[in-house]
């Protein structure tokens, strides 16, 4: 602990330029997390099990009522604009569907972008930091010729490693956390992509008992 506190000291000004990012960096991840694993996240499986045997069993009323109870997730409120136009015709049903999963689908990528301008930042930012703190290191011994102090000029010359360090340290973690965003963030889209067909072909199922579904069902939604 005390060689990564006089590290970042020696490190320059460079240092606390990609701390700060790096707190940005959290602050961004944190967010994201929380949104995606806990707002927006629901165990689509056991959700749509039970959705599909209410609708099966004509009870609506109950379905919109279990998309109630989890308001926040976005899959219960594609399932939900779907189940309250039940009763419509098929467009209609299929176009309150489609509606819905376009507002919610841009609403995983928000910010998406963001840990990867981090990781890039950080990761200019050591570099900068190392170019300044060499061509200090040079610039202390300009000059001075036979009486060139060689310990002192290496140890100035790892010291001025310590930004790049950090900042290519910093650049790593911030990619791995995007790609973790990204993966739930794809996952809960193909979820709402899949059952939001599945709802409107069972839907529309009601309407025409023991029937196929129509070509433009079979197509799958369009988003």
């Amino acid at each position: 602990m005390q060689a990564a506190m006089r590290a970042f000291s020696q490190g320059g000004e460079c240092m606390c330029i990609i701390a700060l990012v790096l707190a940005a960096g959290i602050a961004v991840f944190t967010e994201r997390f929380v949104t995606l694993f806990v707002k927006y996240n629901i165990n689509a499986a056991a959700f749509m099990s039970q959705i599909q045997k209410l609708v099966a069993a004509n009870n609506v009323d109950r379905a919109v009522k279990l998309c109630n109870a989890a308001p926040s997730a976005l899959l219960s409120r594609v399932i939900k604009a779907g189940l309250v136009r039940a009763e419509g015709e098929a467009l209609e049903i299929r176009g309150a569907i489609e509606e819905a999963a376009l507002e919610v689908l841009p609403l995983l990528r928000r910010r998406s972008t963001a840990l990867l301008g981090v990781g890039v930042v950080a990761a200019c930012l050591g570099v900068l930091g190392t170019a300044v703190g060499l061509i200090r290191a040079f610039s202390a011994f300009d000059g001075k010729g036979p009486e060139l102090d060689t310990i002192g000029l290496v140890d100035g010359l790892s010291t001025s490693m310590y930004p790049l360090v950090f900042g290519v340290v910093v650049a790593i973690a911030s990619l791995v956390a995007h790609f973790v965003l990204s993966g739930v963030a794809t996952r809960i889209a193909n979820e709402i992509k899949q059952n939001s067909v599945k709802l409107n072909n069972m839907l529309a199922a009601r309407h025409r008992p023991g029937a196929c579904s129509a070509p433009e069902e079979r197509d799958g939604m369009a988003f």
